[in-house]
């Protein structure tokens, strides 16, 4: 038998955990999605309305725990809730900075008055929950768990390749879509819908904190090398996938990294190269796009 090579012996070494196995299906899963979410964010200008909601993931999160729920239904519900309002809130389904700005303030102060329920509930308790909440707790992730986030990422998959195409059409060129017959304002909210549910599977891998992370920088890095959403889209979520992959290497060749961190990093190196390679430009050509999207 061929002598096992450092980088191999190594790679089985953390597949022989659980836990590692564990947050590399779920940390895939969130990926898988993440990047092509990320590239329609960027596309449609919407980065900042996936911070709020990453945000709202985290008030919902401690809600649940206040109320005694699962963390989880507080995640997924609160970053459905939030999409929602925001998407009516928004013109066409596109808040602008006023409404996200606000909704963004009003939830984070939610945020810290549930977690100061939380915290006096369990003596204190809480800050290490909150914590968890923030930055991630992906290596904590138990098989059933691991599961769930595979099979949510499927199904916001399944739902993005049915509405991906009018939506491309209708965040290129809005006004021609809407003449055209497309629903633009309920395609919106379902887009932003996506985003939510995303978030709050993202929140467990990579934290509320850092979400952003994973969905901005795979995305504006696919951009960059591509106009063509044929080649970002699949590119994107090759990046946040590898950024995933890395990242968990690295944080268990380096116990003191964590995980979410080096995720993070990663991804965000890849959109420093990408942007120094290919210079900066402010963003994907529309025209371009436009054409890649075929008739209609």
């Amino acid at each position: 038998m061929a002598p096992v090579g450092p980088v191999a012996a190594r790679v089985t070494g953390m597949l022989s955990h659980p836990f590692m196995v564990h947050a590399l299906v779920a940390g895939t899963a969130v990926a898988l999605v993440a990047g092509p979410l990320g590239y329609l964010l960027v596309l449609r200008g919407q980065v900042f309305a996936a911070d709020a909601l990453s945000h709202v993931t985290f008030t919902g999160a401690l809600a649940a725990l206040v109320a005694g729920l699962d963390l989880r239904l507080g995640l997924l519900g609160a970053g459905l809730a939030g999409a929602l309002g925001l998407g009516l809130l928004g013109r066409r389904g596109r808040p602008d900075d006023v409404v996200i700005g606000a909704v963004f303030v009003f939830v984070l102060g939610l945020g810290v008055l549930f977690l100061s329920l939380y915290s006096r509930g369990r003596s204190g308790g809480g800050g290490t929950t909150g914590v968890g909440v923030l930055f991630g707790s992906v290596l904590g992730l138990d098989a059933g768990q691991a599961t769930a986030t595979a099979v949510l990422a499927g199904a916001v998959l399944l739902a993005l390749a049915v509405v991906g195409r009018p939506l491309l059409f209708a965040t290129v060129d809005e006004a021609v879509a809407q003449a055209r017959g497309v629903p633009v304002r309920l395609l919106g909210v379902a887009f932003l819908g996506l985003v939510g549910t995303t978030a709050a599977q993202a929140t467990q891998v990579v934290g509320a904190l850092l979400i952003l992370g994973l969905l901005a920088a795979p995305g504006g890095a696919a951009a960059r090398w591509s106009a063509r959403p044929a080649v970002a889209v699949p590119l994107a979520a090759a990046i946040a996938v590898g950024s995933v992959w890395v990242g968990l290497g690295a944080s268990y060749a380096l116990p003191s990294m964590p995980p979410s961190f080096s995720v993070i990093a990663t991804a965000t190196a890849v959109y420093a190269v990408t942007a120094a390679v290919r210079g900066i430009r402010g963003g994907t050509r529309r025209g371009s796009v436009l054409e890649a999207t075929g008739p209609h």
